[in-house]
């Protein structure tokens, strides 16, 4: 669009010299035209908004149109809390966040506190005043030479590839910036990420990218290589995503170009495999020295991995294995089946994987059934655009979240829903050289930055006026839920909480007894029903 602008404006000012010698009369037409053709330059030429650099003077329909919503939108298209997946208030929080303009609203509640489902956390009368710097926890357990402090908000995980050089450089400098970490995907740490100098959590897939051999096995040298560079201070071993559980890809040999082919470690040209699995292992316990040998290959460094729960005996089984083992990751990050920023198929977004609560919960009690919950961090993913999203996992089982969609809006995605065609329009979500200029990295990075810091400091007011001084003192209690008009149950009444080592009782807890029974240490166990 951006090349397709500068044709029409060559081709204006063309016409209207041809235009002077032959109807000089016509030059009155600059009247009209002159005053668009400046406002086309200046938004080309100007770096706060992706929308108007890509789209010069049509991008200001979609402003205009944000001036007449109350009349139009709100009333006979959308009103502000119906939107998917992020609604119009949801992602407006966000923006004024990122671009640290007013983020307060006027006139009270747009929400029907009467409708089933709606949730408050009920405050103190003796209020604390928290500081937003000590919101941050320690991730390491005792096989880890060396924790990383890491922030309670980081970036989830997005791929160099499925997001813009441009995005992950801007991303990578807010984390520097704020002072938080950058999940890299299972993409591979690029010349963007260690560009922006922000911290990383370097997340290894099936495809092992960036640590495989020619054969797409795990290489344990080019690993260590790769696992000890300064600014990698997490090993994230993904075992599924709640976009797509359970579901591999292809990255087309067309695709494979020789950036994408050094970063990945692949060949230039051809066709890659992401299988659906790992071959590095293949039970609970071989996932457990996996982790163990990461760990010792990248000099200590904290090693956990990521998964969207599916069936319950087998993450029992991993459990199982701990406590036979002692083999303990550092931390677990547990995705949503609800789906995030990667495309797949309708049918896996909708219908596949546990829902975020009900996983990260069962995960939670899991952990603490087997007396394990102390030694491991638990890390959570699932629409965190605000202080109470936060909160609520927290309160619910979680250490820390990581936010995906949140942060790219903070970059400038519009929920245009085109992540999947290559047509972003602001230049996150595509490899459009033309998109892709109209997002201004060192623009952009500040507004990370920002929305990371003030979505920090609401959670640290939250906190204050519940009268907690740490996020760890938060429990499902904590959470209420209206289940009807009248009546309402906090999370500890809606969800059954194990205590420390009921799983190793002989006497297990009904709604346990079958899976954990069913779960094996030596085996993920497939062809039980």
């Amino acid at each position: 669009m951006r090349g397709i602008f500068l044709s029409i404006v060559a081709s204006i000012l063309l016409l209207s010299v041809i235009t002077f010698f032959i109807w000089p009369a016509g030059l009155w037409a600059w009247v009209v035209l002159g005053p668009l053709v400046v406002l086309g330059f200046y938004d080309y030429f100007q770096t706060q908004h992706a929308v108007l650099r890509n789209f010069p003077v049509l991008g200001h329909g979609r402003y205009l149109m944000e001036l007449i919503r109350p009349e139009v939108y709100q009333y006979f298209i959308e009103s502000d809390t119906e939107g998917v997946p992020f609604d119009r208030d949801q992602r407006s929080l966000v923006y004024q966040r990122a671009k640290r303009v007013r983020d307060t609203v006027p006139f009270g509640t747009k929400m029907n506190i009467y409708e089933v489902g709606y949730e408050w956390v009920n405050h103190s009368m003796a209020p604390l005043h928290n500081q937003p710097e000590d919101m941050r926890i320690l991730v390491g357990g005792t096989d880890c030479q060396r924790p990383y402090s890491a922030s309670l908000l980081n970036i989830s995980a997005m791929s160099y590839g499925s997001l813009s050089k441009n995005a992950i450089l801007a991303l990578s400098t807010g984390a520097r910036i704020g002072r938080f970490a950058h999940n890299t995907g299972e993409g591979g740490i690029s010349a963007f990420h260690l560009q922006g100098g922000g911290d990383l959590i370097w997340q290894i897939g099936t495809g092992y990218f960036g640590c495989r051999d020619l054969d797409g096995s795990f290489s344990p040298n080019a690993f260590r290589e790769r696992a000890n560079l300064d600014q990698v201070k997490m090993i994230e071993i993904k075992l599924s995503q709640g976009a797509k559980p359970g579901h591999g890809g292809i990255l087309p040999g067309a695709k494979v170009t020789k950036e994408i082919a050094e970063i990945r470690g692949v060949p230039v040209g051809k066709d890659v495999l992401s299988p659906p699995g790992h071959r590095a292992f293949s039970t609970p316990i071989g996932l457990l020295e996996f982790v163990s040998k990461l760990r010792e290959l990248s000099d200590g460094r904290p090693v956990g991995f990521k998964l969207c729960v599916g069936k319950r005996r087998e993450f029992l089984a991993v459990c199982k294995a701990m406590h036979q083992t002692g083999i303990t990751p550092d931390f677990i990050s547990v995705d949503g089946g609800e789906g995030g920023t990667g495309a797949a198929p309708l049918e896996f977004s909708n219908h596949m994987g546990a829902p975020l609560l009900e996983g990260l919960i069962f995960v939670h009690n899991a952990l603490v059934g087997f007396g394990l919950r102390d030694q491991i961090r638990l890390l959570t993913s699932g629409k965190v655009t605000s202080g109470f999203g936060m909160l609520k996992l927290l309160a619910l089982g979680a250490d820390a979240c990581y936010s995906a969609r949140g942060m790219m809006l903070a970059l400038g995605c519009i929920q245009a829903l085109k992540c999947n065609s290559n047509h972003c329009p602001v230049g996150v979500a595509t490899q459009d050289k033309s998109l892709m200029a109209g997002l201004v990295p060192s623009d952009k990075s500040q507004r990370v930055a920002n929305f990371h810091r003030e979505t920090i400091e609401s959670l640290a007011e939250m906190l204050g006026a519940i009268g907690l001084s740490s996020a760890s003192d938060l429990r499902p209690w904590h959470i209420m839920h209206r289940t009807s008009p009248t009546e309402t149950k906090h999370y500890g009444e809606l969800y059954e909480y194990l205590s420390d080592g009921d799983l190793l009782k002989p006497d297990l807890p009904e709604s346990y007894r079958r899976a954990v029974e069913a779960a094996s240490a030596d085996c993920f166990g497939h062809n039980q029903p």
